[in-house]
């Protein structure tokens, strides 16, 4: 089970990687952040042309029902592999 610090380490992490991730990678590291910070996604889907707006909640709403200590698992396990 992955504790509090080292999630925090890991999304310290996150934002040092030695190159940057492709966009799906980035959205994935933001579900998995937002679902292990804040649990499901709550609120309307974004509407209109904000596609970025969208395609977080997208891939958030993708994560629905997982714990937030799984998805601060798969996060850190993620991190850890970009980081290599």
């Amino acid at each position: 089970m992955t504790t509090q610090e080292e999630f925090e380490a890991a999304s310290q992490r996150a934002q040092q990687l030695p190159s940057k991730p492709s966009n799906m990678v980035l959205l994935q590291l933001y579900a998995l952040y937002k679902q292990a910070t804040e649990g499901d996604v709550t609120g309307d889907r974004p509407g209109g042309f904000d596609f970025k707006a969208i395609a977080k909640y997208d891939a958030w709403t993708g994560l629905r029902g997982t714990s937030k200590e799984a998805a601060r698992q798969q996060y850190v396990e993620l991190v850890n592999e970009l980081a290599g």
